[in-house]
């Protein structure tokens, strides 16, 4: 076993454990420099963890997306970024009307229900139009081209939101019930919007692997994503199956943008980006269409984004760690795909199929 190890190790993979070794070691001596010095209370530490696991669910919810079109289509649509931005904007319109008519401080409930329903209707009609009109044409197409296709409808998208609404920020209405803090012991508070956007996702999430696992449509989602002609001798509606693909996958974005803008308090033409490169991270960290993989890649990169830059920089005496955490979660994902190229759950996936 050794020798056929060193037989496959090569000076690709030499320099790869050359560079990640350093980092794992600049790593470890931070982590342990930051919590010898104790600047940090349990408290900030809790605090640094909820916050990560409210970001890292949103970015869940987006990588979904990206995981389910790869894994019926084996294209990154990388327009998914404004799909969830489309669900913020609509969100923002609803809620800044019901807060003005005062019904969303009278019945919060159902004005949340109401922004949600919105938000994730508007962004399944962006995402299907996407598949009908840039997408289904270039089903037979080289990769490359949809891929291109797919950046272009991204942009697209930007600048149709710009010219329609202007640049500037639209600052979400507070909701009266999402504001305030919970205790919990005698040291730890949480937010509540922080609360909502934990547990709402991770119903989203559960729901989406329940369907995906026990209904027919996702019996049919994964025979479609294994092979599309034999599912279609098999009876299958392929495009049918690979519209509500789309169809879910906006559905959680549509959420997640609303989600996003409660916690943020704002939305913007281009507030879809930089989550949406998160997102695309974490499914390939996960290992890409695997949908435990996506939620577990980016809960986990949430929690490295929050927690990262404090626990591996701040003993290192480095002045500003936080304004690092992009870098921090990149690194990460390099290394992760250097020890472990399938992603985390991505190897379990193959050998399952295999």
């Amino acid at each position: 076993m050794l020798r056929r190890a060193l037989e496959r190790f090569n000076v690709s993979d030499l320099s790869l454990y050359v560079v990640g070794a350093p980092i794992i070691a600049l790593i470890v001596v931070g982590s342990f420099a930051t919590l010898r010095a104790g600047h940090y209370t349990t408290r900030q530490w809790f605090d640094f963890i909820i916050f990560g696991l409210a970001q890292g669910s949103i970015y869940a919810l987006i990588a979904l997306g990206y995981t389910l079109v790869y894994g019926i289509l084996r294209m990154i649509n990388f327009a998914h970024s404004e799909v969830f931005m489309s669900g913020a904007y609509a969100g923002f319109f609803v809620a800044s009307a019901l807060s003005r008519s005062k019904f969303l401080d009278s019945n919060p409930v159902v004005g949340l229900l109401v922004i949600f329903a919105v938000a994730i209707l508007t962004s399944v009609g962006v995402a299907v139009l996407l598949e009908r009109i840039a997408y289904r044409p270039l089903r037979r197409a080289p990769r490359l081209v949809p891929l291109i296709t797919a950046i272009g409808a991204s942009f697209f998208l930007q600048y149709t939101v710009r010219g329609l609404f202007g640049s500037q920020f639209k600052t979400y209405p507070t909701v009266a019930i999402l504001g305030g803090t919970w205790t919990l012991g005698a040291n730890f508070v949480i937010q509540r919007i922080q609360v909502l956007v934990i547990v709402a996702a991770a119903l989203l999430m559960f729901g989406l692997y329940s369907f995906v696992q026990r209904t027919k449509t996702g019996k049919a989602m994964r025979a479609v994503s294994e092979d599309k002609d034999v599912a279609a001798l098999m009876g299958i509606d392929v495009d049918a199956i690979i519209v509500r693909t789309f169809v879910l996958g906006a559905a959680l974005a549509g959420a997640a943008g609303v989600l996003y803008s409660l916690m943020f308090r704002q939305a913007q033409f281009f507030m879809g980006f930089i989550p949406g490169i998160k997102a695309f991270t974490a499914a390939v960290l996960g290992g890409i269409g695997n949908v435990p993989g996506a939620m577990l890649g980016g809960v986990f990169l949430g929690l490295f984004e929050s927690v990262g830059p404090t626990l591996f920089l701040d003993g290192l005496k480095v002045p500003a760690p936080y304004q690092l955490k992009d870098v921090i979660a990149f690194t990460m994902l390099v290394l992760v795909l250097v020890f472990r190229p399938t992603g985390i759950l991505g190897e379990r996936l193959a050998r399952a199929k295999a």
